[in-house]
């Protein structure tokens, strides 16, 4: 009972509370006497003291990875961490969620960054596995997120605002943002905008905007056949449905390097597509599907429904809805492209000009749906390594660490910057 107060008091009031006391030390020392925001200098810095003690902290958590819905060990390491940064922290938040509130010492706004925690189930690792893994990358989001609070902690007496740090359970099967929204977490904190890195299959260095874009969502239906030959039928019907794909699993290294470089490509071949799946079991046949843009689920669910039509007692079933696309505000996207090539450099960026990867749902659609944001694609791939061992979820994903470090540098400063804009 008393846990359960202390997190609703915490939920409803943090974002006017003092975060606490934060470290010490250099940081402090040396926003004396400076009025403006956080200089990304000072960011590097601090960055550059902790990075190898997080590149530590993601092998602990990838030694140890857990299901979704499962986080209690990787929760309780994150709360950890952020109390003695000095935050605010709240536990089982949404089930094993953690937030952590960090105020400035300034009026400013108040911004989330929200990284996942759980490890992929095996049925979702390509080619199946014997155990979840993280071989998606959210041990490196996770240890990301704490480098970022850590870094701002040093930093608060040149921080202006709020910083919230959002530590999501259970993004693979797509329910922890839910979990997170319904406890209350973004009005009752009045975030204003919410952000994320994702690894992805870039090199390492780089970063992959989505303005515009994003993720595809997901749909799944399910057709029901009848009459003596209702077997056969499904069958026939499934090879129909299948058909409609306009773009095809991928099943080698080079398909998925294809996919790269026509994600980079104007009005290229997923600038729009549908990406679906019809298997037939017994007389049933089932559909899933992600389409770009997310309103083509109109046209597919009506197609699907036509292509059922001849068959003998054909009945189709649909969710409500599907699952929502995660698309990246435009206007966020350019502003992040633009400080990280200032900040880290001018060829930091890529730009991306269609959904990616297109075989994948991400919940962080759910937060974008209400508050503004971006979510970034973070290049974990080591120079010469083959793709699969930065394209998430095959079983030889091996992100390169240096990645942690570069995601703190850019995602601290601009945190930062945010809480600070008028």
């Amino acid at each position: 009972m008393e846990r359960a107060l202390a997190r609703r008091t915490l939920l409803a009031g943090a974002a006017a509370a003092a975060a606490g006391t934060v470290w010490a030390g250099a940081g402090r020392a040396a926003a004396a006497g400076w009025r403006g925001p956080v200089r990304q200098a000072a960011v590097d810095a601090e960055t550059a003291r902790i990075r190898q003690a997080l590149i530590e902290l993601r092998r602990d958590i990838h030694r140890h990875p857990e299901a979704p819905g499962q986080e209690r060990r990787t929760a309780a390491v994150v709360a950890r961490e952020l109390r003695a940064a000095g935050l605010t922290v709240a536990t089982e938040v949404g089930g094993h969620g953690v937030v952590g509130v960090l105020r400035g010492s300034r009026p400013g706004r108040t911004v989330a960054y929200r990284a996942d925690m759980d490890a992929v189930p095996p049925t979702d690792i390509v080619g199946t596995g014997p155990a979840p893994a993280h071989v998606c990358g959210h041990d490196v989001h996770t240890a990301i997120g704490i480098g970022v609070a850590r870094v701002l902690a040093r930093l608060r007496p040149r921080l202006s605002g709020t910083a919230v740090f959002l530590f999501q359970p259970a993004e693979e099967s797509l329910s922890g943002a839910r979990a997170l929204i319904d406890a209350g977490v973004l009005e009752r904190l009045g975030i204003e905008e919410i952000h994320a890195l994702h690894c992805g299959p870039f090199p390492v260095g780089r970063f992959a905007s989505t303005a515009g874009y994003g993720m595809p969502g997901q749909d799944k239906g399910e057709v029901a056949l009848t009459g003596p030959d209702a077997v056969d039928a499904a069958r026939r019907l499934a090879a129909e449905l299948g058909a409609l794909a306009t773009v095809a699993l991928p099943q080698t290294p080079a398909d998925l390097e294809r996919i790269i470089a026509d994600a980079q490509t104007p009005d290229g071949p997923l600038a729009r597509f549908v990406a679906l799946r019809a298997t037939a079991q017994e007389a049933k046949v089932s559909v899933s599907y992600r389409c770009w843009p997310q309103e083509r689920y109109v046209e597919v669910r009506d197609t699907v429904r036509r292509a059922a039509m001849p068959y003998t007692g054909a009945e189709v079933r649909f969710p409500t809805e599907p699952f929502p696309a995660l698309v990246c505000p435009e206007h966020d996207a350019h502003l992040l492209t633009r400080r990280l090539r200032r900040a880290l450099g001018p060829h930091t960026v890529t730009e991306l000009h269609a959904a990616f990867p297109p075989f994948s749902g991400e919940d962080f659609a759910l937060y974008l749906n209400r508050v503004p944001g971006t979510y970034t694609f973070l290049g974990v791939r080591t120079p010469g390594a083959p793709v699969t061992t930065s394209y998430p979820h095959f079983p030889d994903f091996l992100p390169d660490e240096r990645a942690i470090g570069i995601g703190v540098r850019a995602m601290a400063g601009w945190i930062a910057e945010r809480t600070h804009a008028a």
